[in-house]
């Protein structure tokens, strides 16, 4: 049996020890960043923020939300997370379904005091812990996304796309389509831009403070595409560690035939590949649930990678079975 003696779980109380962990790895995750945190802390949710550590070295972290339900009970969310360091677990020649283990016995402590009923996640690898009882969940964060290897040169890039995409970007050029970067203060254009989008193609949108607050995070960033001196389609980015991730886009009813989408996804992937970054990160595609945009999306070419999905390890079973009750109720009516 493996000497788990000297491992020992920290609290993480330093942004830079969290956020140089995280650029480590690869396609870093914003969701596990100390700056989201603070954005859901701002939004009203307690915040956890744990690490593995042995012999001084970090061995993974955790950043997971309180959520609260109701009757004083709540459920702990760990977005895109936890991240263990495949390479320094290995030097200790320990397994990753090890340092799991470790973690969710610290979390299933807090848990307890906290009057949580579960822990919902998205781990980034599937493994296997028979030691646990879980079970998959509703999926808050895409399970499939699509990523452009942004070392390749813009020709190679261009050359991957599907033939009707650099036609388009070539298309929204022509017609004089702009892409601008934006800032706080033209929060009001991109929030009449997301419910246009969200009326007209009949999806869920978070709250107005929700989005304005996500732009107080120093590494979103708001771009728009211009014509005519008007505001035709926008997107909200995480620029984080390697990665520049497209979090939420809107677009215009009118002048869809100048295809801003288009060149606006192509400028960004353009500018994170100028300023060093090494992947674009789409965030996001389903054939089934969004044929559309996933039609659009991989016109881009790049890569898919897969997820293992959301997935829910319990702690009160009673309690559970409720919620579960609810939620299905809810979404009958």
């Amino acid at each position: 049996m493996r000497d788990f003696i000297k491992m020992k779980i920290i609290k993480i109380d330093n942004k830079e020890i969290l956020n140089s962990f995280l650029k480590e790895e690869k396609y870093s995750q914003f969701l596990q960043s100390w700056e989201w945190g603070e954005f859901q802390e701002s939004l009203g949710n307690k915040i956890f923020r744990i690490a593995v550590e042995k012999d001084g070295i970090i061995l993974a972290v955790a950043t997971f939300i309180r959520k609260n339900i109701a009757l004083r009970k709540n459920y702990f969310y760990c977005p895109r997370g936890w991240i263990i360091n495949k390479t320094k677990i290995s030097n200790f020649k320990f397994q990753i379904k090890d340092i799991e283990a470790f973690l969710f016995n610290e979390i299933k402590k807090i848990a307890q005091k906290e009057n949580a009923i579960f822990l919902r996640y998205e781990p980034l690898f599937k493994t296997e812990n028979s030691k646990f009882k879980i079970q998959n969940s509703i999926s808050l964060q895409p399970a499939k996304t699509l990523i452009l290897d942004l070392s390749e040169s813009e020709e190679e890039l261009l050359k991957e796309m599907h033939q009707k995409t650099r036609y388009n970007i070539r298309l929204a050029k022509k017609k004089g389509v702009e892409i601008v970067e934006g800032s706080i203060d033209d929060f009001d254009s991109f929030w009449k831009l997301m419910n246009k989008t969200s009326d007209r193609d009949g999806f869920r949108i978070h709250s107005k403070k929700y989005y304005r607050k996500m732009l107080e995070i120093d590494f979103v960033k708001i771009f728009f595409a211009k014509f005519e001196d008007r505001y035709i389609a926008s997107g909200l980015f995480s620029f984080f560690g390697d990665t520049v991730t497209y979090i939420h886009g809107a677009s215009d009813n009118e002048l869809r035939n100048v295809m801003a989408p288009y060149l606006l996804q192509w400028q960004i992937s353009l500018r994170a590949k100028e300023v060093g970054y090494r992947y674009y990160d789409f965030y996001g595609i389903d054939e089934n649930k969004w044929p559309g945009v996933t039609r659009f999306k991989r016109g881009f070419g790049g890569f898919e990678l897969d997820y293992p999905g959301t997935l829910d390890i319990v702690f009160d079973n009673f309690f559970y079975r409720a919620y579960e009750l609810v939620r299905k109720i809810r979404r009958i009516f």
